[in-house]
């Protein structure tokens, strides 16, 4: 059990419970879950556009010479592509995708992409310039690959979701979930199959037309975890305000039971803007994924991780070999300080620093929470710290895939229970993997400061993430870097 799950607050009544009966098992419930290690069967399979993106790349290279392929050109192009491809999320998950959805979004990064090339192949010695003829071949050979591609996994994935729909359970009130139900059911494309609905059961007079299907209510955390091991269900939609007061015990409930949590409008109104950012169709219904217990790590996100950490430690390695040298010849063997922290879904991991003070035994390294004005420290240690030198370790951290680069900072075990118990919302800190800086840390929150603070600027972090602002972060970090704001 992570420490986390443990102090989180109990999920408490769902509301007026009665007994019920959950729905009937799902053909495969139970094999489907085994066989996916509880990730949702229609989750599209990112390696596959990923590399199917990454394939059309490589073939488009052929319009170019000899002289001008190279390894690392090669390389940096493909990384390029990957980027440019997740930063205008074309990895993430949609419900119902279309190749042709996709079209503009391929087109603008492929054009983008080559003209990247050209002025790269231009400005390198030794590199033959881009003809413009090489320029149009290669940019509409990758467009033209990389959406055919995209049309056969989109194509196979609606397919498997007609014949395999998702077990899915719907939060909110019986009669709108009842017709939320009899619309996904009349539109199976959606590949959403209803199995129970999470709320408080209705009375007569509340009850639609009895032509709607019939769907068991789940009125207590025991109903929802039965109907939740007996049918596969690894996703539930929420109809309505995902905020409501009634809904928070529910949710928390199906987070426990690693569920993906969307968000369904039932009741669309023409006053409010059609299409938000990060809102997606289902069935017709505005819905837009929430914020859940196991966020996948965006391709993007890990491609700016790997190689920014790797720049970096080749840059900064005579930095990082003088630092070490000084704090052996001053201060004695055991230069570099390991540490467990908590980081993604609460799984711990040995973080790196170099040491520059000695804690008095582990229960001082477990439990002290800062050691800033700690009279045991050396003056070049406290120039580590102010500068955060000391940090820079971990950047072999991201790259192992222990971090990344952006995210909230990670906590010792002791302090993820203690600060779970008095601040909610700091357990959902690690639905993501854990960072070097953050949006909390440019806005100051370092060291000894507020941590519900740190808990609302990193959730709101997760919430709003985009590749482009894990790249702001880091400028803005690297323009503060030597300013003494270290803890």
């Amino acid at each position: 059990m992570t420490p986390e799950r443990t102090a989180a607050p109990s999920a408490g009544p769902l509301g007026g419970f009665s007994g019920t009966v959950v729905a009937p098992r799902a053909a495969g419930g139970a094999a489907a879950l085994a066989h996916d290690g509880g990730r949702p069967r229609d989750r599209p399979s990112r390696a596959v556009l990923v590399a199917s993106d990454e394939i059309a790349a490589l073939l488009a290279t052929l319009a170019l010479t000899e002289a001008q392929r190279g390894p690392l050109v090669l390389a940096a192009f493909v990384v390029l592509v990957l980027v440019l491809h997740a930063g205008a999320g074309l990895y993430r998950y949609r419900p119902e995708p279309y190749m042709l959805d996709d079209l503009p979004a391929v087109a603008g990064r492929g054009v983008l992409a080559w003209c990247v090339l050209a002025a790269g192949l231009a400005t390198l010695p030794g590199r033959i310039p881009l003809g413009l003829t090489a320029l149009a071949t290669g940019c509409a050979a990758q467009v033209a690959l990389a959406l055919a591609g995209r049309a056969l996994v989109h194509r196979r994935r609606r397919l498997a979701l007609v014949r395999r729909p998702v077990s899915t359970l719907l939060v909110g009130s019986e009669a709108q979930a009842r017709r939320v139900a009899a619309a996904l059911q009349r539109h199976p494309r959606s590949g959403v199959r209803p199995v129970g609905i999470v709320g408080d059961p209705a009375d007569g007079a509340e009850r639609e037309d009895g032509d709607l299907p019939e769907l068991p209510v789940l009125s207590t955390p025991g109903d929802v975890r039965r109907a939740v091991i007996q049918n596969g269900v690894r996703r539930a939609l929420v109809l309505g305000g995902s905020g409501a007061p009634e809904h928070r015990a529910r949710l928390h409930c199906l987070s426990e039971l690693r569920c993906e949590i969307w968000e369904l409008d039932p009741d669309p109104t023409p006053y409010v803007p059609l299409r938000a950012r990060g809102e997606d169709g289902l069935a017709g219904f505005r819905c837009r994924p929430l914020a859940g217990p196991c966020l996948p790590v965006h391709p993007g996100k890990r491609a700016l991780d790997v190689s920014v950490s790797a720049v970096l430690l080749v840059l900064l390695s005579p930095l990082l070999l003088g630092c070490a040298l000084w704090l052996r010849l001053c201060e004695g063997p055991g230069v570099v300080f390991r540490q467990e922290r908590i980081g993604k879904d609460g799984r711990p991991f040995t973080l790196l620093k170099f040491r520059t003070i000695r804690p008095a035994d582990a229960l001082e390294s477990a439990t002290r929470w800062s050691v800033a004005d700690d009279r045991r420290m050396s003056r070049f240690c406290r120039f580590l710290r102010r500068t955060s030198i000391d940090e820079l370790l971990q950047l072999w951290n991201v790259f192992r895939g222990d971090m990344s680069l952006v995210g909230p900072r990670p906590e010792r075990p002791y302090f993820v229970m203690k600060f779970g118990e008095t601040h909610p919302g700091y357990g959902e800190r690690h639905r993501v993997p854990t960072g070097i800086t953050g949006l909390a840390q440019i806005n100051g929150l370092r060291g000894d400061t507020s941590i519900e603070d740190r808990c609302r600027f990193d959730n709101a972090y997760i919430d709003q993430w985009s590749l482009w602002r894990d790249i702001t972060i880091l400028l803005r970090t690297a323009a503060e870097f030597v300013r003494p704001t270290g803890s």
